[in-house]
């Protein structure tokens, strides 16, 4: 085997973390030379965070070395990175761009305010020459080492033959710089008006930037605070028992199969089952519901959730990657790396910005040169320097993907798993609901509802029966009554001759008597008599319940009725639903009379009844046929079809059931609210990407005529390009702010 072979990873998804991006164009840039690497397939760049997320058959070196050759440089992210280094790194970026900000204002600051005042000598007089030298030679220190980054990813993105925000940086300060030093040295032969020194503007320029820079560092620190949370949940340590002796090992350490001990006011380590104890455990950081759940023998606990008082040992069953937490984390970093399609327009807009703005700056240099008269090079230098500074699109690249980052933080904080863009665009769109009855607008735990007797027997001896002929069934309803026997502690006897007949049934004999259990063709098939109790059958099923005959020796001696209950929220859910316009329906494949009687428990007007699960699908087409934008709510696992073919799928999951591909959104916690807050949710992102991008769009459309001059010969207006430095820095920073509004906006 050669080397290369040796080097191919097995994994699917590389995530990278990208230093070097400074603007919208960047995004382009780094696409293209993630394209060039073979084997991969496909790949997100999210310039919010500066990170890539790429899949496919690739060697990461190799990606890395793509990168640093087109200027970037990368760093693979392996595993959970620790929220504590990652705020410490943020902060630290932070700290040093704010660094460079006051070491430039600092020099800047005086000599603008002297220059305003006439403190500063003439560049033409006896002193200035030697004076405005000293401040040239400063002013190149300060430059290189508060804006050096600029210049050499300049130099890096004309080697590519491509331009971005550092380009237009360093072509205003480094002009301005330039440019000041040539009325230095040629101040005789320059109009009087145009001999005047820049170097303060330069400065000013990059204080501004790196200002900005700054505070949309710290801003956006603040967008990931919903996913750092999530990772921080992962404990560091776990205590597990090893030849009966419990020690604490690193999380990495634990195996499938392992036993864990938990202790009081513990996060659990990884997923797994109770094998002995009692305790409550805080689930709401997974599934958004603040109430404690019980936990025994037999529970499934995830990683990342918070055991209370308890103390108890429960088995591994995923570890590492495979955690609900790690699953939960995968997904949410998916949905923020992911594309609506609103953010495409931006991204096609910036791929060619940024080569305009240098086509417009030249345009205008040009344009003051030649009808400004003795003003002509001196503004013409101002008004293209201030063009290129002015108009960085930056704050266009940020719309959209720092208001995702935020809308899918906030989600994974109520429980709910946004994994594709495209769904958060679309769910506030929607004017049509199709839900799934079992586990839906149902628990989807059966229970018994109520046993009529219809004999001599008492009650106990008849669950006695039920329960001991089910004890050895498979059936989801043997569940239910099973776990009515427990509640009443009655004592389950040994079955013989067990025997059970699809779709009727169940029969054995119990203490030498011949029991039967099932519907009434059961009981047509074995010749029991039953015609006398068809209205009482019929009674529990207008109630939605499911009963079921007990016979004794070819006697009816029970009905036995188990019931679905509906959600305790599903009715206000659905209410909330259709106060808001939308169409709800429920497709089940129960029969007609059941999905009546749980239709108008929930408030549903609408049904498709005895629909196949993959007729489902059919339902949503049809009503996507009407133009109706549709969304589809199911348990994920027989709805998969229509739940993939809907505008919008929406699982209904448990705390650990993450992993639902056919799903584009995953409720956690099970309740329909959360499709009403999704549908909010959704509608206020949009609303928050749309107003990034007006206000990006306004800011560069409005922005460039000024900064161009075009209004100085009505209103004398021109900008100074040190106000355009701090204008284009804090267009960034208004944008990364309005997306935090997320963060606390009421959803209704």
């Amino acid at each position: 085997m050669s080397d290369s072979e040796n080097t191919q990873p097995e994994t699917n998804e590389v995530r990278l973390s990208i230093l070097g991006m400074s603007c919208a164009g960047c995004v382009g840039a780094v696409e293209g030379a993630l394209a060039t690497v073979t084997g991969v397939e496909s790949f997100n760049v999210n310039f919010a965070d500066h990170s890539a997320t790429v899949k496919g058959d690739v060697n990461p070196e190799l990606l890395t070395q793509a990168l640093k050759s087109a200027g970037y440089d990368a760093a693979v992210m392996e595993g959970f990175e620790d929220p504590a280094e990652q705020e410490a790194l943020e902060m630290q970026r932070y700290r040093d761009k704010m660094k460079k900000a006051l070491i430039a204002a600092a020099f800047g600051v005086p000599l603008m305010i002297a220059g305003h005042l006439d403190w500063l000598p003439a560049v033409n007089s006896s002193n200035g020459q030697s004076f405005w030298s000293q401040v040239a030679i400063m002013t190149l220190g300060i430059m290189i080492y508060c804006g050096g980054h600029f210049y050499t990813g300049a130099i890096k993105a004309l080697q590519l033959k491509q331009a971005n925000m550092d380009t237009l940086i360093a072509l205003g300060t480094g002009a301005a710089w330039l440019y000041s030093c040539i009325v230095i040295d040629y101040y005789t032969v320059l109009p009087s008006l145009s001999a005047h020194a820049y170097f303060e503007a330069a400065i000013m320029i990059l204080a501004f930037i790196n200002l900005g820079s700054g505070l949309e560092t710290l801003a956006r620190g603040k967008t990931s605070s919903a996913i750092r949370q999530l990772i921080g949940l992962q404990p560091r340590t776990a205590r597990v028992v090893r030849n009966g002796v419990e020690v604490d090992i690193d999380i990495a350490e634990v195996g499938l199969g392992e036993t864990l001990r938990v202790r009081p006011g513990e996060k659990i380590a990884v997923d797994g089952q109770v094998l002995e104890g009692y305790s409550t455990i805080d689930e709401s950081m997974l599934t958004g519901e603040p109430i404690p759940v019980e936990k025994t023998a037999g529970s499934k606990v995830a990683a990342g959730t918070m055991n209370q008082k308890g103390s108890f040992l429960f088995t591994a069953t995923r570890i590492g990657r495979d955690t609900a937490l790690a699953q939960i984390i995968k997904s949410v970093r998916q949905a923020q790396n992911s594309k609506p399609e609103i953010a495409k327009l931006a991204d096609r807009i910036s791929a060619v910005f940024v080569p305009v703005v240098v086509a417009i700056s030249v345009f205008t240099f040009f344009m003051w040169w030649i009808f400004a008269g003795e003003l002509a090079l001196g503004y013409a230098f101002v008004t293209s320097m201030t063009v290129l500074v002015i108009a960085c699109p930056c704050a266009l690249g940020l719309a959209t993907p720092i208001s995702v980052m935020v809308a899918v933080g906030r989600a994974a904080q109520m429980g709910i798993l946004i994994r594709k863009g495209e769904a958060l665009q679309t769910a506030g769109k929607l004017n049509c609901v199709i839900l799934d009855k079992t586990g839906t607008v149902t628990e989807g735990k059966p229970t018994v509802a109520a046993i009529e007797v219809l004999s001599d027997l008492n009650e106990e001896i008849i669950l006695s029966y039920a329960a001991s002929i089910e004890s050895a069934s498979e059936h989801p309803l043997a569940a239910a009554i099973l776990a009515k026997a427990t509640e009443k502690q009655i004592k389950l006897e040994r079955v013989r001759g067990f025997a059970a007949i699809a779709g009727q049934g169940i029969g054995g004999k119990i203490n030498g008597k011949e029991v039967l259990f099932g519907n009434s063709m059961l009981m047509t098939s074995k010749g029991v008599e039953y015609a006398q109790h068809t209205e009482k059958l019929a009674e529990f099923a207008v109630l939605g319940q499911t009963p079921m005959l007990l016979a004794v020796e070819n006697h009816i001696v029970a009905i036995i009725a188990v019931a679905d209950p509906i959600k305790k929220d599903s009715a206000q859910a659905i209410a909330q639903l259709q106060a808001k316009g939308v169409r709800v329906l429920m497709v089940t494949g129960d029969n007609e009379i059941t999905a009546q009687a749980i239709a108008k428990q929930a408030g549903i007007t609408e049904i498709r009844a005895q629909v196949l699960p993959q007729d489902k699908a059919s339902v949503v087409k049809e009503l996507q046929a009407q133009g109706l934008c549709v969304g589809m709510v199911g348990d994920g696992i027989n709805d998969a079809p229509a739940l993939a073919q809907a505008d919008v799928g929406i699982a209904i999951g448990s705390g650990t059931d993450v992993a639902i591909e056919s799903a584009d959104i995953v409720i956690l916690q099970g309740s329909l609210l959360k499709v009403s807050q999704v549908m909010a949710l959704s509608k206020v992102t949009v609303a928050n990407i749309k107003q990034n991008l007006i206000g990006a769009f306004f800011y560069n459309t409005l922005s460039i005529p000024v900064a161009a001059g075009l209004f100085y010969p009505l209103f004398g207006l021109l900008l100074n390009p040190m106000v355009a430095g701090a204008a284009m820095a804090m267009s960034s920073v208004t944008v990364v702010s309005n997306a935090n509004r997320l963060r606390w906006i009421k959803l209704d």
